[in-house]
């Protein structure tokens, strides 16, 4: 049962943070869209601004492999896991898989908000940027905590 705790940890480090990136990218990305609809010389601003949230389901994806390798999932011999290593895996991949899921969709409606300011002030980007780059933080930093917490694990 350890290496199937191990596996669900792994999942939901990607699927978490993937969800979180697919919602937030959906939320700019309709804004975006009605932005653009009026405005098409704006594409290229926005879209810059719908590909922030995306990242959060590029660090659940990374934890996963990290998590996996960890197990021996990737390559190599899979390892003998008491149920006790199973859940360690699965709770040091909750950081990003939690962070990643809540970061994504808030950072998606900072940055649709931010949509609203390159429709009134299109030389204001940096700004809106900055606004959604500071939710990415908590991201970041669960992804770091997964990352420690992996390194931790003695298989």
């Amino acid at each position: 049962m350890g290496i199937a705790f191990a596996i669900m940890g792994a999942a939901l480090a990607a699927g978490l943070a993937g969800i979180g990136s697919a919602l937030g990218t959906g939320v700019v990305g309709r804004a975006a869209s009605g932005l653009v609809s009026e405005e098409p010389e704006k594409f290229g601003k926005v879209l810059l601004l719908q590909a922030l949230p995306g990242t959060q389901g590029i660090y659940g994806f990374l934890a996963a492999i990290m998590a996996m390798q960890k197990v021996g999932l990737l390559g190599g011999e899979m390892a003998t896991l008491t149920n006790a290593l199973g859940w360690n895996i699965l709770f040091a991949c909750l950081p990003i898989a939690l962070t990643g899921l809540v970061s994504g969709l808030y950072q998606g409606r900072v940055a649709a908000a931010a949509v609203g300011i390159v429709g009134k002030k299109p030389g204001e980007l940096g700004k809106g940027i900055i606004l959604a780059a500071v939710v990415e933080t908590y991201a970041v930093l669960g992804l770091l905590i997964t990352i420690l917490l992996l390194n931790g694990i003695q298989i």
